[in-house]
Formats: structure tokens, sequence, C-alpha cells
């Protein structure tokens, strides 16, 4: 079992993050936007501002980089591949985006329950799809 090459972690991760983050455009600033801002007037909050959308995009480029190291990780076990890249897609989805959006979004009613299965929906496709692209450029000396 040879050393996780952490530029590549990177490298990867960062494509990944950018991939999620531009399909999080397309579902959360486009198709669920005015859903999420008449959730958030109901919370008495204002909707997302400039700031947080930038704080949401550099996440969105950590969880990136997590999601290949966890590529990178199990790829000893399961094979380099996208079969894999899914393989960790999914189980960074379950750990990262249904158990806490269920917690906080469904069992706590913060959000609407539709909201929250469109959105906790979208993130699995969005992960599958970044881990795809940050796996691809994961490679091992």
């Amino acid at each position: 079992m040879g050393k996780i090459d952490m530029g590549r972690v990177l490298l990867g991760g960062i494509v990944a993050g950018i991939v999620a983050a531009i399909l999080s455009y397309f579902v959360d600033g486009m198709w669920l936007i005015s859903r999420w801002n008449e959730a958030m007037v109901a919370l008495g909050r204002s909707p997302a501002n400039s700031s947080q959308i930038l704080a949401f995009n550099v996440l969105n480029v950590i969880s990136g980089i997590a999601l290949v190291w966890l590529y990178a990780a199990i790829r000893p076990r399961y094979g380099a591949g996208p079969r894999t890249a899914v393989h960790a897609a999914v189980w960074f989805w379950f750990i990262g985006y249904l158990i806490p959006n269920l917690a906080f979004m469904w069992v706590m009613h913060l959000f609407p329950h539709h909201l929250t299965v469109y959105s906790t929906g979208a993130a699995l496709f969005e992960t599958i799809l970044a881990s795809l692209a940050g796996a691809s450029l994961y490679k091992e000396a």
C-alpha cells in the first residue's frame, strides 16, 4: 500500500470543489433560489449575501479536497477508477450531507421537507460528479 500523494489530492480536490461549486450554483443559485429565500425569510433571516456565497465556495473546495483524500484512502482496497470514485462520493455524501441534513433540516424542521429532499438529492448528484472529476486527476507515484 503506497503513500497518498497529497499534491495530487490537492489538485484533484480543487477541481472537485470547483465542479461542486458550479453544480451547486445551478441547483441552489438558480433552481432552488426562490425556495431558499422563502425559507430564510420564514426563519427571520435575509437571503444569502455575497460573503456567504463566497464562504460556500471555499467550503466546496475544502470538501473537494476531503473527498479526493477519501478516494485516495480507499483506492488500495477498491482499486483505482470511477467505481471507487462513486463509492467515495456516496460515503462522503452519506456522512457529510444526508445525516446532517436529516438531523438539522428534517428533524429540527429548519427548512421545508421538500427543500430538504431536493437539496440533499441534488448534493448526491453533485458529489458523484465532483468525485469523478477529482479522482480522474489522482495518481500515485
